[in-house]
């Protein structure tokens, strides 16, 4: 079997060219007597015509189904004058089949493979059938663009000087982040493998090793609960880079991503991206997150004014170090009725988190309507319409709880008027980088200082001394210090979703055991978890940093689909379960034994 052309290289300029084409079958119509295909392989469609009068074995065209491999010898010509297909690239010329043979036979397809037909096919009967999923063009085209994109990453980076070097995937598991995979150890049984969360500490070694620029296209895996834009494996690319500042990474991300837009989606993207610290994106938009594409609607704080108004709901919670913040919905009185709103607070508060949501009306002569309005004074009201600079016709929202709670209910209000009204702005593609997130967080539920970041992330400067001065003794007592304090941290984020997270890393064994020491870990927790990892900085370790971007989450953005499932070859479906290979899946009693394992029937 050969080829001359691909079914998608063919044009006018072929005209009485002697070709072989191989591709499937996607159509097949019959036009008196004679049958005519689109035959399709990955670069197009080229549509073949059989005469009976001139295709050797006419009469076997007959038993052709759709998805049929057939290899056709043929002559090119042009199609009959008002038959050109503007929608091909090859739709002025078809293929006159002088002799034909069927390479495959297809069985009766489980879903029509057309791209028109196709909206209401079930996504598990795409999976379990992903192979023909993977086959439609649409699908295709998405997996190559997917190629592209991560060739252009690499070629940037290889122009820029980095080395790609493969770090192990099966290595020690570590209980900080998400939830690990186990795997166990046959030759020492109850000891684990664990498959990497990210390549985290082996990229640092490199950097050590004298590397000073690495990147890799790296699996990673977490043992998460799924979404849209979750899997269990998700590719990452994964940079580090040694005597950087954070302005050089960041253009250099910047320009490497802009470079792939480029060349991929024709998409020239506005630098330099938004710079934005964190404390101003929770004050603006209430998440770490923002969606920049959304018009308006920017958060304000009211807080000082809810703590001497009447109406306790407000009122408590600024006395209990909350916050009460809103939002200014422009002329939402048009497009919400009373009914729509009393559905947003049911919707708020059982997906959102709120205890409720408290709103007002905006009305002629800068008057306010509200069942609340009775617990505020005239000059209140008046202040609360100068504060979101609001005008007749606008509705107000207000999320009353923690200042963290507070924004993220109304980010999320944001984002649902966003979704409902199409409010955003479709020139814009929202890259942004989020700066300087807090060192610490608290875990309230066990009461415990915890990592914001990661473990490895250093503080900023003029705070290293006052942390090397702490013991675990003194975390509690200083907590309210601790949590104020800044890191060398920063996120990507692309139209409200986090793309990738990094930091400046901590390369001093002293600092690096602080912070264990101050995240409620002992000397021997320290040396049996980190002991390897942090012998390696001893023996002087560069100052170096870096960061991993979701490729899965990016390409799913910039494709505009729905799922991060649209643009992963094989995924698994959001249930974590693979409908094509039926996995995860039990396994006999021998390779239990062999491993040291034993199941444990639920009662």
């Amino acid at each position: 079997m050969e080829r001359t052309h691909t079914c998608g290289a063919l044009r006018i300029s072929d005209n009485k060219s002697s070709v072989q084409l191989v591709g499937w079958a996607q159509r097949i119509r019959d036009h008196g007597g004679k049958k005519f295909i689109d035959l399709r392989d990955r670069e197009g469609i080229t549509q073949i015509v059989f005469d009976p009068e001139l295709t050797q074995d006419f009469v076997k065209v007959e038993e052709f189904r759709r998805e049929f491999l057939l290899s056709v010898k043929g002559t090119v010509r042009p199609r009959p004058e008002g038959t050109v297909n503007e929608k091909h690239a090859t739709g002025e010329v078809e293929v006159l089949v002088a002799s034909f043979s069927v390479l495959s036979e297809c069985a009766v397809l489980p879903f029509d493979l057309d791209d028109e037909h196709f909206a209401d096919v079930n996504e598990e009967l795409r999976l379990e059938y992903r192979y023909l999923d993977l086959r439609r063009p649409q699908m295709q085209q998405v997996i190559m663009r997917r190629h592209r994109f991560i060739q252009t990453l690499r070629r940037y980076l290889d122009e820029k000087g980095f080395f790609e070097v493969e770090t192990p995937n099966l290595t020690r598991s570590t209980p900080e982040g998400s939830r690990d995979f186990l795997v166990p150890y046959r030759k020492k049984k109850g000891e684990f493998f664990a498959l990497p969360q990210s390549p985290q500490m082996f990229k640092q070694l490199l950097m050590v090793a004298g590397f000073e620029k690495y990147f890799q296209i790296a699996s990673c895996y977490r043992d998460e609960d799924l979404r849209k834009d979750r899997q269990y494996e998700h590719k990452q690319l994964d940079m580090e880079i040694s005597f950087a500042s954070q302005e050089e990474l960041f253009v250099l991300t910047e320009e490497m991503i802009s470079k792939a837009f480029s060349s991929v989606y024709n998409i020239e993207l506005q630098k330099p991206f938004l710079r934005l610290p964190y404390a101003q994106a929770m004050q603006r938009f209430g998440s770490d997150k923002p969606d920049l594409r959304i018009v308006g609607m920017e958060l304000v704080d009211v807080s000082s004014l809810a703590a001497t108004c009447g109406f306790s709901v407000f009122k408590s919670s600024v006395e209990r170090h909350g916050a009460v913040k809103g939002i200014c919905f422009k002329n939402g009185q048009d497009k919400l009725s009373r009914k729509d709103i009393d559905k947003i607070i049911e919707l708020a508060q059982r997906e959102w988190g709120a205890k409720g949501l408290a709103w007002m009306k905006v009305m002629d002569g800068n008057t306010i309507e509200s069942s609340i309005t009775k617990f505020f004074k005239e000059e209140e009201l008046k202040e609360l319409i100068t504060s979101f600079s609001a005008e007749k016709g606008d509705l107000l929202f207000f999320a009353a709880d923690s200042k963290k709670k507070s924004g993220g209910i109304l980010d999320s209000l944001r984002r649902y008027l966003a979704e409902t009204f199409d409010m955003y702005d479709r020139k814009v593609n929202g890259f942004c980088f989020i700066t300087d997130f807090p060192l610490f967080d608290w875990n309230e539920e066990e009461d415990f200082l915890t990592f914001e970041h990661s473990p490895f992330t250093m503080p900023k400067d003029g705070d290293v001394e006052y942390l090397l001065s702490l013991g675990a003794k003194d975390v509690k007592k200083e907590k309210e210090k601790l949590l104020s304090l800044l890191s060398c941290s920063y996120d990507l984020v692309y139209n409200g979703v986090e793309m990738g997270s990094g930091a400046f890393r901590i390369f001093s064994p002293p600092l690096q055991r602080k912070i264990f020491e101050l995240l409620g870990k002992s000397d021997a927790d320290i040396d049996a978890s980190f002991g390897w990892f942090m012998k390696a900085y001893r023996f002087g370790a560069p100052p170096h940093r870096g960061w991993g971007l979701g490729i899965d989450r990016l390409l799913m953005l910039a494709e505009g689909k729905a799922s991060i499932r649209d643009v992963i070859p094989f995924p698994r479906n959001k249930h974590g379960f693979c409908p094509l290979t039926q996995s995860p899946a039990a396994v006999d009693e021998k390779q239990l034994k062999d491993l040291g394992l034993k199941l444990i029937a639920k009662k």
